[in-house]
C-alpha cells in the first residue's frame, strides 16, 4: 500500500468562530467548511490532509514542529500570531518543505497594524484576499512546487535557497 504525502493546513485564532465572527468581513463559511474544501482539493491532488486550528500561540508552534518534517508544504493563516508571533515565524523558518501563509481578507487593506507578517519573510508565498478559495489556490501552489517538473526549475532552486 502505497501512502500519499501530506500537507498540513494549520489555522490560528478565532478561525474556530469562522461564520459567527464578523461575517460580513469573513463571510459565512465555517472552519469546518474550510476544512471540507482543504480535503476536496487535498485529494484530488494526491495529497493527504492534515487540517489543525488553535488559539494557543505555543500550540500552534508545536503543530509546526509536527509536521515540518513529513508534510510536503504547510499552508498557514496564523491569524491574529501573522501580525505578533516571532515564535511562529521562527518555527516556520525551520520548515524546508513550501510554506503559504493565507489570509481570507485583503491584510493589507485592513488595519495598518495588520499590514505587517512576520511570517511572510519565512514563506514561500502568500495568498490574502480570496475569502475561502485562498485556501484552495494555496494547496494548489503546493502541489505545483512539489510536482517533478518544479522540483528541477530554478524558481524552485531559489526557494531553497531562500530557506
Amino acid at each position: 500500500m502505497t501512502t500519499r504525502p501530506t500537507i498540513a493546513v494549520l489555522n490560528g485564532p478565532n478561525l474556530n468562530l469562522l461564520g459567527r465572527r464578523e461575517p460580513a468581513l469573513y463571510g459565512t463559511a465555517t472552519l469546518a467548511d474550510l476544512e471540507k474544501l482543504c480535503d476536496r482539493t487535498a485529494t484530488e491532488l494526491g495529497y493527504d490532509l492534515d487540517f489543525r486550528q488553535t488559539n494557543h500561540e505555543g500550540t500552534l508552534v508545536d503543530h509546526i514542529h509536527d509536521v515540518r518534517d513529513r508534510a510536503r508544504g504547510i499552508v498557514i493563516n496564523a491569524a491574529a500570531y501573522t501580525h505578533t508571533s516571532v515564535a511562529v515565524r521562527d518555527a516556520l523558518a525551520t520548515v524546508a518543505a513550501p510554506v503559504i501563509e493565507v489570509h481570507l481578507t485583503n491584510i493589507h487593506t485592513r488595519e495598518p497594524f495588520r499590514h505587517v507578517s512576520y511570517i511572510a519573510a519565512v514563506a514561500t508565498g502568500v495568498v490574502a484576499g480570496f475569502g475561502p478559495a485562498g485556501y484552495e489556490y494555496a494547496l494548489r501552489h503546493v502541489a505545483t512546487l512539489n510536482s517533478p517538473e518544479a522540483l528541477d526549475s530554478p524558481i524552485e532552486e531559489q526557494h531553497d535557497a531562500h530557506h
